[in-house]
């Protein structure tokens, strides 16, 4: 029998019966890590459970604790200042009837009155806030007031008719001037003011009403429109009319355009012709306008006319009547002429025709 070393390996090779029992020996392992193991044994971890599989130790049974809770607070104790009111449920409930309504809305904070506000007291003037306007185009304003009159330093008032809305720096800066200014002028007319005329207060329209205009300080509640300032004896200071003196349109001219930066009048446009504009609008640089142009009256005795006929003059020759018709038409109709065939009588002087009436 011959023995060599190729023919034993090839015989006797372990290789594959080698990989058949380290696959056994694993799967073996696997199960022994896997399969329940006794209710003692999983009170320890196994040593070799890297990723967590076997059963968690179990937890040892709490024993609860009875925990003494404090005595009710006696009806007759006073309430504490920091108690807060215990907190409703969201959930409407059946029962109560007003469950289902919803929670009222908290009231906006008040608003903080304005530096001009505090100042135009009642004292000053009549000039109840009303609310903010919010208008299309940047119309209307805030800090808003309704000039119904203004009250003189002896107490006496001044109505403004119709009532102005303004903003509360406009309708201060106008009761400023009537108080200051205009007061002394009806005191050298010898009277006191009683009314001032107002012809346009706030309206949300463009300069002069023209469509697609700009805003004008109309629209903004900062401007305002005077005809005339009616006094107490009944007398009327027209600032337009050319009646009235030109020293006192004058002084009401140099007494305006001192306070207000806008004053529009005669001779600035045809839409101010009648009455007087004034604003506070603010411009570049503080730039004033100020037209207003104060014309001188007019002549009492038109210099057109004819002068007066003197009484020594000798007295104008009275007119003829004028005749009717009728009578016209009998001057005009003349005698018929003489028949053709009938012969004129050549001797003796023929008589003049006659007319018969009727």
């Amino acid at each position: 029998m011959s023995f060599s070393l190729p023919d034993f390996r090839r015989k006797w090779s372990c290789r594959g019966n080698m990989s058949t029992g380290a696959a056994m020996v694993t799967a073996g392992l696997g199960l022994w890590l896997v399969l329940p193991q006794s209710a003692e044994a999983r009170n320890y971890a196994a040593p070799l459970d890297i990723f967590g599989l076997g059963t968690p130790r179990p937890r040892v049974a709490a024993h609860s604790a009875k925990i003494p809770l404090p005595k009710p607070r006696p009806g007759e104790a006073p309430r504490a200042p920091d108690d807060a009111p215990p907190e409703t449920d969201a959930k409407p409930s059946p029962d109560k009837p007003g469950a289902n309504k919803p929670a009222e809305a908290a009231p906006p904070p008040e608003k903080q009155l304005s530096a001009c506000r505090l100042a135009l007291t009642e004292e000053i003037a009549v000039a109840p806030s009303i609310p903010d306007i919010h208008g299309p185009g940047a119309c209307g304003g805030e800090d808003l007031v309704r000039l119904e009159a203004i009250v003189l330093p002896d107490k006496r008032k001044v109505a403004v008719k119709p009532a102005a809305i303004l903003r509360c720096t406009m309708a201060s800066a106008i009761a400023d001037w009537v108080r200051t200014d205009m007061v002394p002028l009806a005191a050298s007319l010898g009277s006191t003011i009683s009314d001032l005329d107002n012809f346009d207060s706030f309206e949300c329209r463009g300069r002069n009403r023209i469509v697609g205009a700009m805003l004008s300080e109309h629209g903004k509640a900062n401007a305002l429109d005077v005809r005339a300032i009616k006094l107490a004896n009944g007398q009327s200071i027209g600032l337009t009319d050319r009646t009235l003196s030109r020293d006192v349109r004058q002084r009401v001219l140099h007494s305006v355009c001192s306070r207000f930066t806008t004053v529009l009048g005669p001779g600035s446009d045809w839409y101010h012709e009648d009455h007087i504009h004034l604003d506070l609008a603010q411009r570049r640089n503080d730039y004033r306008i100020c037209q207003w142009n104060v014309w001188d009256p007019l002549p009492q005795v038109a210099p057109l006319l004819p002068a007066e006929r003197p009484e020594e003059a000798p007295p104008r020759e009275v007119a003829a009547k004028p005749e009717t018709k009728d009578r016209a038409d009998d001057q005009e109709t003349t005698k018929p002429a003489a028949p053709a065939d009938k012969p004129v009588a050549d001797s003796g002087p023929s008589k003049p025709a006659t007319k018969k009436r009727r």
